[in-house]
């Protein structure tokens, strides 16, 4: 009964936990995280329920407005320590329905378990059913999906934004793609846009960020109406981009979008590993080659270093596939540790005579005549709505 619910356990005291051991078993999904770090994961992580225990560092009260601020409609249980009132109190004022003081209610928290399921069931339940009934996706709790690879000339660029118009093409979906390569830039190329507007404009309002600064400063590709956010193809510009600039976009973008598309580039820098960590999917893009092998292994390598979370995120995606390769799709396979959700033949004619023009690969929803690279998409993208 509860195998679908995400489950996020929160606290400071490793010794805390041990209190709820015997509920955490009930759940296949769960994840435990500090105070410290619910700011940066609440976002991604998304549970259906949390537990959130007491905090003898932190207000109890300012973090459960914070949980409300950000999951208004997940439920909150709160697992209080002691036997204070005045905590109990405050965090019944703060909107909690459901507390309990461990160890002395183990029995009675138990015994409310299978209330506090149906609960959460339900309130996922109607979240679903609001965002069918209005023919759109789920308001506020976008999907961030980047695009990367350690070696430069991937070719990830042109499939991110090939992917974000198919998107956008294939589904009601709300979509925007952001360019991240804020040296260069490289997507208003592909997409054909011309204007002087950038992420950079942002910069003035990131304090207040909302969904209308957002729409105010990006451009619509012309035949999908993609939204996208340009890159200000300035290098000393990106230097001075502040301290979780790229954080605050990237969280008000999931909560005004169905799907946040981000073009990354291939240089680690800080905000390319701020947007890896804020993403809920990581399409790795690697081309049949040994130099690209070697590259993927590299990179996992500097994903642990830096405690990048690639299980269950990371996904590869084959691109340049074709029967010269000497190494077959097959063969990588075979190396790979994580899925191989796409196969993108090498479509030199077709994709170049769109490149050289500026010209996108899709110009209406229904278009019968794609060249192999743009039907290729058009599939991976109908497997991600399914």
């Amino acid at each position: 009964m509860s195998a679908d619910l995400k489950v996020l356990l929160v606290s400071d005291q490793e010794e805390s936990l041990i209190h709820l051991s015997g509920i955490v078993n009930e759940f296949e999904k769960t994840d435990n995280i500090t105070y410290r770090e619910l700011k940066t994961e609440l976002d991604r992580l998304a549970p259906d329920l949390i537990f959130l225990i007491e905090s003898s560092d932190y207000s109890n009260v300012d973090w459960i407005e914070y949980v409300h601020s950000v999951n208004t409609f997940t439920p909150i249980v709160f697992i209080a320590l002691s036997q204070d009132f005045d905590v109990l109190r405050n965090v019944t004022r703060a909107g909690i329905k459901e507390f309990f003081v461990l160890p002395d209610e183990n029995a009675l928290l138990y015994g409310r378990l299978e209330s506090i399921i149906h609960t959460a069931i339900q309130s996922k339940q109607q979240i679903v059913e609001s965002a069918i009934a209005q023919d759109s996706f789920k308001r506020g709790r976008g999907k961030i999906i980047s695009f990367y690879s350690g070696k430069g000339g991937a070719g990830k660029t042109l499939i991110s934004s090939t992917f974000a118009q198919t998107l956008r093409f294939e589904s009601t979906a709300q979509v925007l793609l952001i360019d991240l390569n804020l040296q260069f830039g490289g997507i208003e190329t592909y997409l054909s846009i011309e204007s002087n507007r950038s992420i950079a404009d942002l910069l003035p309002v990131i304090n207040e960020l909302n969904e209308s600064h957002i729409r105010n400063v990006s451009q619509k590709e012309k035949f999908s109406k993609l939204e996208v956010l340009l890159s200000p193809r300035d290098a000393e510009l990106a230097e001075r981009l502040p301290e979780g600039f790229i954080t605050k976009l990237l969280r008000t973008c999931r909560r005004s979008y169905d799907f946040v598309i981000v073009d990354l580039p291939a240089h680690m820098t800080e905000h390319t590993y701020i947007a890896l960590e804020e993403s809920d999917k990581i399409y790795y893009v690697l081309n049949p080659d040994t130099p690209s092998i070697s590259m993927l292994k590299q990179v996992e390598l500097l994903f642990l270093r830096l405690g990048i979370e690639s299980e269950n995120r990371l996904e590869v995606v084959l691109n340049e596939v074709g029967k010269e390769n000497e190494i077959k799709p097959g063969d990588i396979k075979k190396l790979l540790t994580y899925p191989l959700v796409a196969q993108l033949k090498r479509d030199i004619k077709g994709v170049q005579a769109k490149v050289n023009v500026s010209e996108p690969f899709r110009k209406e929803a229904n278009e019968k005549r794609l060249v192999p690279f743009a039907r290729n998409i058009r599939k991976w993208v109908a497997q991600t709505l399914d």
